[in-house]
């Protein structure tokens, strides 16, 4: 396989990048709405997890089936690691953290992924440190997204159904690690990017994220929803939907836009999901309207991640 034609490095390539970026996690906060439904329908997020990502392997195993193996045994676990960072581990982990703490609490602590990006890559490649503009843009998008996740003040966080202390901890830590795990994962991935296309990348990554789903769904108390159940219009469309576009489609797209964009900006991009949520929510659910501190925080996250890019590459071209 071939590395991705996303590699052009053109003001062109880079503008479309930046769309599918945006478009790639439009989709992913819209599937925090079709999760929500299919949790409504009984569905438990393991069996959520599987039926999605079964979905969407079978169709991009339909299209890039030709080369079964990756080029070398240190490559192929490289893709264990994307399919249990960047897969079983960060879905799993995110959808039961809502089960222990508040869905904002979850929301808040999961957004933390690029920051702990950028600061797992100038760990590790320390030629490759991000410059200040970059941790300059992400602190300023971070501050954006407590805006949303706050838009409705400190009162969502003292009523009396709210969990106990041990429960919010559980669930703070499974989204910490959710958070890790997705930073890991973009870590790996932009080593990959580099010899595979993104189709291949997209396969190998949704095979070993089903593999080891496996042992987390046998000893999951969840009951296994019967046919019927999944075959209900609203079941069915909203697991098309996830399986196709969150997963298939998107994953497509951002392995691309990353080996263009690289994994700190294209990361930062999922500042923005907060913002895609809260709009649909709003549309969808009466009592969660858009507030001013909604909007404000829309902005600062929009604004961090023009800052943090463009101020980036004015100074790596004064350099």
């Amino acid at each position: 396989m071939g590395v991705t034609p996303w590699r052009i490095n053109s003001p062109k390539a880079r503008l479309l990048c930046h769309f599918g970026a945006l478009l790639a996690v439009t989709m992913w906060g819209a599937s925090f709405v079709s999760t929500k439904v299919l949790t409504n329908h009984g569905l438990g997020p393991v069996e959520i997890y599987i039926y999605r990502f079964v979905m969407a392997y079978v169709l991009v195993l339909c299209v890039c089936h030709k080369k079964l193996m990756a080029n070398s045994w240190r490559d192929e676990l490289l893709f264990a690691v994307c399919g249990l960072c960047g897969g079983s581990i960060y879905f799993i982990a995110e959808n039961n953290a809502v089960n222990y703490t508040r869905v904002s609490d979850v929301s808040m602590i999961t957004t933390l992924s690029p920051l702990l990006t950028t600061l797992l890559i100038g760990a590790l490649y320390k030629a490759e440190r991000p410059g200040k503009w970059t941790y300059i843009g992400s602190l300023i998008a971070f501050m954006g997204v407590g805006c949303i996740v706050f838009k409705d003040g400190m009162s969502q966080f003292t009523g009396a159904d709210g969990p106990d202390t041990l429960s919010a901890t559980i669930g703070d830590f499974l989204a910490l690690g959710a958070a890790f795990s997705w930073a890991i994962y973009s870590v790996v991935l932009r080593k990959l990017n580099v010899t595979y296309s993104a189709w291949f990348v997209t396969r190998k990554t949704f095979f070993y994220g089903l593999l080891t789903a496996i042992p987390f769904w046998v000893i999951s108390p969840e009951p296994v929803s019967p046919l019927s159940a999944l075959l209900e219009p609203e079941v069915l469309g909203n697991l098309l939907f996830l399986g196709l576009l969150c997963s298939m489609g998107a994953y497509i797209v951002w392995s691309g836009v990353m080996s263009v964009l690289g994994a700190i900006t294209t990361n930062n991009y999922l500042y923005i999901q907060p913002i895609i949520t809260m709009i649909i929510a709003a549309v969808l659910f009466a009592n969660d309207p858009i507030t001013l501190m909604g909007c404000f925080g829309a902005f600062l996250i929009i604004g961090g991640l023009w800052l943090g890019d463009y101020m980036g590459r004015r100074s790596q071209l004064s350099h």
